[in-house]
């Protein structure tokens, strides 16, 4: 029976995508690392930026992990002066809050950057609970994040959906033994299925409560 929804957060609750391959292109040139479109569709993919550093620059002591992070950080708070969350967010969540059903975030961002953008836009008393890359050993696709929402929800697993938009955070959802729920609004919807989400949609705020029931409940959606 449905009585959580996990959200991740970039590309989810905020179309921040754009945002990160700023910034991590405007860090990466500074430390003299040019990287193409393509490659930036690794920090699109639900990682956290320990991972992310050191793909693309390759072993790197934790003084420097720590430095490198903060430096990415600030260059992402000036990039999103003007970020703002999904469409329609507010009133999606509010219907969720009086249906009451238990709301967490699970991102694989730090704890500073996602709950700045929490507070920022005012998302946060919405929250049961928020999960951050720095409250977990290994980032997503490792299912450890959402395993710890559930348990501070005090929610069974198969009580959970999940909903994202990366191949790595579906694959940690399923892992978890959660339902999922991708939103492919960046195109990648048939990956998203590929890797075990439950029902793939282009935009969630519209989806009406019982369409969700059905997905965490694991029942056949009609066509």
């Amino acid at each position: 029976m449905l009585k959580a929804i996990i959200f991740d957060m970039d590309g989810v609750i905020i179309d921040s995508h754009p945002i990160h391959r700023n910034a991590w292109r405007r860090f990466l040139a500074s430390v003299g690392r040019e990287v193409s479109d393509s490659d930036l569709d690794f920090v699109l993919d639900g990682r956290k930026k320990e991972d992310i550093l050191r793909h693309f620059l390759g072993g790197l002591s934790n003084a420097e992990i720590i430095e490198y992070g903060h430096r990415k950080e600030e260059l992402f708070r000036e990039e999103a002066l003007e970020l703002k969350a999904v469409e329609g967010l507010d009133e999606f969540l509010a219907k969720l809050r009086q249906s009451g059903l238990l709301l967490a975030v699970a991102s694989s961002g730090s704890k500073s950057r996602v709950n700045y953008v929490l507070d920022r836009l005012r998302l946060a008393s919405y929250f049961h609970a928020v999960i951050t890359g720095d409250d977990v050993p290994r980032g997503k696709p490792d299912p450890t994040i959402f395993r710890r929402a559930a348990h501070l929800l005090g929610c069974a697993c198969s009580d959970v959906l999940v909903i994202e938009d990366a191949v790595s955070g579906v694959l940690a959802a399923k892992s978890a033994g959660m339902r999922c729920l991708g939103v492919a609004s960046n195109g990648r919807g048939a990956a998203l299925a590929k890797a075990g989400a439950d029902h793939v949609v282009t935009n969630f705020v519209e989806l009406p409560l019982p369409v969700l029931h059905n997905i965490g409940n694991g029942n056949r959606l009609q066509s």
